[in-house]
């Protein structure tokens, strides 16, 4: 007898039947917030799924991870729709409406003939789309302080550049670079900690306008450096 195939619906009522008064002690228990490192964990374990396709062909890892992460995705639809928010049906037809307002050159009368051109097209929407919603402090706070400390300083010091005239050039940045460097010889790791953080910080914020500048992805650089690391010692 062939395995049974599950429909998304029948997902959706799985969920919250997991959820439901006679469901899964663990599930009926958790909230957005308690949810927010699953949701971290499942997305890093789809990005080496990711790598592992590239790797070997194999696409089974990729739709086991995909996976867990719509489920975390119905896990907080459900969790909202208990608490009156919103539905699923809602984010489905939320960012169903979002692709169609954000590609005007496919479903509407607007052009773009090259990927740059729907980027600019897409930043221009999305800016329009964000006026006036109380949620966005900032052109530089609507950045998440949720994202990767290396990915989110390369975001915001882009969004200086952009918005506040006043990022660095290249040279002034390998200066920086070079003399935050130099002055790590004068600190004292037992004796001065606080010091030595801000020399590190600072340096680290250079380091990544410098990647930004030059348009090279430091995370993905760094984490290609710990496996040689790894390589190396195993």
């Amino acid at each position: 007898m062939s395995e049974k195939k599950y429909t998304y619906e029948e997902f959706l009522e799985i969920i919250a039947a997991l959820r439901s008064e006679n469901g899964c002690p663990w599930d009926k228990v958790q909230t957005h917030e308690s949810l927010k490192p699953c949701m971290m964990e499942e997305a890093a374990e789809l990005l080496a799924s990711i790598r592992i396709f590239d790797k070997t062909g194999n696409p089974e890892n990729m739709i086991e991870e995909l996976g867990d992460v719509l489920l975390q995705v119905v896990m907080h639809a459900q969790i909202a729709s208990e608490e009156g928010l919103f539905t699923m049906e809602d984010v489905v037809n939320e960012v169903a409406r979002k692709m169609v307002r954000r590609h005007p050159h496919v479903f509407g009368t607007g052009n773009a003939d090259t990927p740059d051109e729907v980027l600019v097209n897409w930043e221009e929407i999305k800016k329009e789309e964000k006026k006036d919603k109380d949620w966005v402090e900032s052109p530089l706070r609507e950045i998440p302080r949720e994202l990767p400390a290396l990915t989110r300083a390369v975001k915001v010091l882009k969004k200086i550049d952009k918005h506040y005239d006043k990022g660095n050039t290249y040279e002034q940045d390998v200066e920086a670079v070079c003399r935050l460097a130099e002055s790590l010889r004068d600190c004292e790791p037992e004796k001065e900690n606080e010091k030595l953080q801000a020399v590190l910080s600072e340096l680290l914020l250079h380091v990544s306008d410098v990647a930004r500048i030059a348009k090279i992805p430091q995370e993905q650089i760094l984490t290609d450096k710990i496996d040689d690391l790894i390589d190396k010692y195993e």
